[in-house]
């Protein structure tokens, strides 16, 4: 290669000196592509201009991307009127070192490796800069110390320069998010479905959602007895089930349905989670399973549940006293480790804030939402978070929830990009039942009672999922089946539930 003019030194040499970089690779790379504009076809990475050393490289990296990505041809001679003003290419000797560049065919040969090295030195420099900012803000004891938060920050920092998705790598073209988007709308067309998102296992509910979508915060949301740990613990199973299934049949991972998930169980045990998996998978009772009242058979049937749950990449956290930025820090760590694809959290209002918030619980929740939302977009997984209601709910002749009934805070409706809210009337039927007739009693008692019967048969099993918000499509609700017994939601198959079923 004929011999590059030398770039100005750093405006700060006793700062830059030390950092990693191969200026030499850098212009070896740009003549390889400036030679062949194929060369960028086939790299190992994604580069940006930001990770280059030399911002003079930069430029002419991103102009040389934006003449390919408009089916222009991008050469010396076709970039000299881009950089003739260009006050750091004058100290260069000018235009004539775009052709310099191109004076070796040599980069071509290893074009893959030079930019594997830029981008690899790039990541280098983005982890001296984290260092730094963590020395100086253990250092700097000028405000509050709060060892736990810069070493959460520091995590957090740590995390984006893992994934090589520091600063440099936060903006895309709209050319690349519509090519996702389009994607999407492939997966969705070819699931036979109509489903983009991961599954929720539930067919009504799939085709009503399109499935859980990434980076989206979904709230699910109930009074309590209303089933929100169930269905939680239910779409939970059926998404990993799902990836394990497509797994095993080889399909890849970008068109798998389902995806790994991780259960941050912050009122219930790991075993006691456990335990409504088995109880919904086996068909056996939760309640007779706590209470060991099951016969052989069923115990054989919870051992071939357990058995096949064995490799269920389901992960369980039931870690108490959780603050929003642990919770970040352990996810991070899941995925990092084991590839999750999807979180849930049960439920938000026993996350803690940060110390700042202090006792103004209403700025806690807002935080805790603000959160779990950032915590989507970080990681591009779908988070689910289970939250409470208000008791005006019940005050309500009408016992649907609405949105003014999410408690304690609007952020959470704001932050939300879904709200669904789990609805059984049969649990405030049951709640009213009249006194049970005997022998001599009047017969208003009798009536009164059959009146009951007649309702909560109509009733019984039924629940409901309300689509309160939605970003991606319309509200409305999903009519499905509840079995009482293991804790189950499924498709409403027949509506006519049978009163006998009821004890």
């Amino acid at each position: 290669m004929s011999e590059i003019a030398r770039l100005p030194t750093p405006a700060n040499p006793g700062d830059d000196r030390q950092l990693p970089r191969n200026i030499e690779a850098e212009a070896a790379f740009l003549g390889a592509i400036l030679i062949d504009n194929r060369v960028v076809e086939d790299l190992p990475v994604q580069l940006t201009a930001a990770h280059f050393f030399e911002p003079l490289h930069g430029r002419i990296f991103a102009q040389t991307m934006a003449l390919i990505e408009r089916n222009s041809i991008a050469t010396p001679v076709t970039l000299k009127p881009y950089f003739e003003a260009d006050e750091a290419m004058k100290a260069v000797g000018g235009v004539g070192y775009l052709a310099q560049l191109t004076g070796s065919g040599a980069g071509l040969i290893g074009a893959r490796d030079f930019a594997r090295q830029i981008y690899d030195l790039a990541l280098l420099r983005e982890l001296v800069d984290v260092g730094r900012t963590m020395v100086e803000g253990a250092l700097d004891t000028s405000e509050s110390v709060d060892p736990q938060a810069q070493i959460e920050e520091a995590e957090t920092a740590l995390y984006r320069v893992a994934g090589g998705e520091a600063e440099m790598g936060s903006v895309k073209s709209f050319n690349t998010a519509s090519l996702t988007a389009l994607q999407a709308a492939e997966r969705a067309l070819n699931s036979g479905g109509h489903l983009s998102g991961i599954t929720t296992g539930i067919g009504s509910v799939n085709a009503k959602i399109g499935g859980m979508h990434n980076s989206d915060l979904m709230i699910l949301a109930g009074r309590p007895g209303m089933g929100k740990t169930s269905l939680a613990t239910n779409i939970a199973y059926n998404a990993a089930e799902r990836f394990r299934r497509d797994e095993e049949d080889g399909i890849p991972p970008e068109k798998n349905m389902g995806a790994k998930v991780a259960f941050f169980s912050l009122e219930m045990s790991a075993d006691q989670l456990a335990t409504r998996v088995l109880a919904e998978q086996s068909g056996v009772s939760g309640e007779a399973l706590r209470m060991g009242k099951i016969s052989k058979e069923q115990f054989q049937q919870l051992s071939r549940a357990a058995q096949q749950l064995q490799t269920l990449p389901l992960y369980i956290d039931d870690t108490p006293g959780l603050t929003i930025a642990s919770l970040r820090t352990r996810a991070r760590r899941l995925q990092r480790r084991h590839g999750i694809g999807f979180i849930i959290v049960d439920y938000l209002q026993l996350l803690q804030g940060s110390s700042r918030s202090g006792d103004n619980r209403v700025q806690e929740i807002s935080e805790i939402s603000r959160g779990l939302k950032t915590l989507a977009k970080e990681l591009n997984v779908p988070v689910m978070a289970l939250s409470q209601l208000s008791r005006q709910v019940e005050s309500r002749e009408d016992k649907r929830p609405q949105l003014s009934d999410l408690r304690e805070s609007g952020s959470i409706e704001q932050d939300a990009d879904m709200v669904l809210f789990v609805f059984r009337e049969d649990y405030y039927v049951a709640a009213r039942e009249p006194k049970r007739p005997i022998e001599g009693d009047d017969v208003k008692i009798h009536a009164a009672h059959e009146e009951w019967a007649a309702e909560m048969e109509r009733v019984f099993g039924l629940a409901e999922l309300i689509v309160a918000k939605s970003r991606h499509g319309s509200t409305g609700k999903v009519r499905l089946h509840f079995d009482a017994k293991t804790t189950k939601f499924s498709d409403l198959a027949d509506e006519s539930q049978a009163y006998a079923d009821y004890e």
